[in-house]
């Protein structure tokens, strides 16, 4: 057999199971092992379950479980009502108040749930529902807020940002600080685009008046305990107190003061049922990671990106090829869920991107907001199927409806691209990084 073959023939493979709707996890380590067995006399193929479990051995991982159980903590504690609140105080005044309020409740989660799918879930279920009660066309009530749960991407701490910097060595501290402005200005960017197709419909204000200072401070201070989490995480790794594996433990024991002590939402009895979902989910994620980790042995071995990105380097600059990268991640995205593709892609991308000389913090945003866009994206984003599912909407009505919402985010994936300063100004802030 050629070297080329060998080269080329699990890559390839890859591709034919992702066709076949094989579970993403067998789709990376069939490919893997099948490279181990054409090239048995370079490598042991014992070397392969070697590579599986060395997928797990990195320290800034041990993030990744913390979090997800804190978000699974802070769901029992019952926060969405005491957030809704916030969110209703504030821009309940506002036209198509109950879609404004999907976006900034939205935003206050997103530090919390630390997954766009829960909160797809989430939001359809409660603001979703609430928004079709009150006349809201259905379709556009899942636009909305699956749409909106494309945040919790962005503000820390996301997911798909500790598995970036996990497989990038970039400090998370730093993706994280990196998230917040672009997921700002996302919802902001949702916001204005509510306004507009809300009222062309008439979609009323939730308040005949503006809320006063005295109760936007009583909402605030309802949830402030909820709302302190992603600034405890920031504050506490840009000044040392933990790091930010650490600060995943402490947010763990902190939101357990506030569900169990604070809030009193839930006692001992309830734990185990949490720790069994934080134990399923983060297994999901661990196993894809152990996959991953073999098939990058092998696209390293092979030296395929590359081989793929070496002439494509050269003939693009920073922007055009980051607006290029942009495109491929959205075609690809709708096809492979977001963690997924964010773990097959980014060994792919990065040699291109260390050529171009573009900075891996925004870089990282970039590909997180993408391939999470791609889940509100026609005709098979994951977060379009939660919202539409729960809320009974076709998808031709809901591919119409989610246009000018797409359109407003591409926008802001080329503002992101063109100018890096909104994504690692914060960074460079708080990390003292000239």
């Amino acid at each position: 057999m050629s070297s080329t073959f060998n080269t080329w023939a699990p890559f390839v493979l890859m591709f034919v199971l992702f066709a076949l709707r094989t579970p993403i996890t067998w789709a990376m380590a069939i490919p893997a092992f099948v490279f181990f067995l054409l090239n048995r006399q370079d490598v042991p193929l014992s070397t392969y379950s070697q590579e599986l479990i060395e997928g797990t051995q990195s320290i800034s991982l041990l993030a990744l479980p913390f979090f997800v159980l804190a978000g699974g903590i802070m769901n029992a504690a019952g926060i969405t009502r005491r957030l809704l609140d916030v969110a209703e105080t504030l821009v309940g005044h506002m036209t198509g108040a109950l879609a404004q309020m999907c976006t900034v409740l939205a935003t206050l989660l997103g530090g919390l749930t630390a997954s766009s799918n829960a909160d797809a879930a989430i939001l359809a279920k409660t603001i979703g529902q609430q928004m079709v009660d009150r006349r809201y066309s259905r379709a556009f009530a899942a636009v909305i807020t699956s749409s909106a749960s494309i945040i919790t991407a962005l503000i820390p701490p996301s997911i798909g940002l500790i598995i970036f910097g996990y497989l990038t060595e970039t400090s998370i501290g730093r993706l994280f600080a990196g998230g917040v402005v672009p997921g700002l200005l996302l919802a902001a960017g949702l916001m204005c685009t509510t306004y507009v197709v809300a009222r062309r419909r008439g979609y009323a204000p939730q308040r005949v008046r503006r809320a006063t200072l005295a109760e936007v401070r009583r909402a605030l201070l309802d949830g402030l305990w909820a709302l302190s989490i992603p600034a405890v995480i920031l504050v506490g790794t840009r000044y040392g107190v933990f790091t930010t594996t650490e600060s995943g433990a402490v947010v763990v024991m902190y939101t357990l003061l506030i569900g169990m002590v604070v809030y009193r939402a839930f006692g001992w009895r309830q734990i185990p049922g949490i720790l069994r979902e934080a134990v399923l989910d983060t297994g999901a994620v661990m196993i894809m990671i152990c996959a991953a980790s073999a098939l990058g042995f092998y696209l390293a071995w092979e030296q395929v990106p590359q081989k793929m990105g070496g002439a494509l380097a050269g003939q693009w600059g920073p922007l055009e090829l980051l607006l290029l990268i942009n495109v491929i991640l959205i075609v690809i995205g709708t096809a492979i869920e977001g963690s997924s593709a964010l773990i097959i892609l980014t060994p792919v991308l990065m040699p291109l991107i260390q050529k171009a000389g573009i900075d891996p913090v925004q870089f990282g945003v970039i590909m997180v907001a993408n391939l999470t866009i791609a889940g509100i994206t026609p005709p098979v984003g994951g977060m379009m199927y939660i919202a539409s599912r729960v809320l009974k909407v076709p998808m031709k009505e809901y591919a119409v409806e989610v246009l000018p919402f797409l359109a407003m985010m591409f926008f802001v994936l080329v503002l992101l691209s063109a100018f890096p300063a909104i994504t690692v100004w914060l960074p460079n802030l708080l990390y003292n990084t000239p």
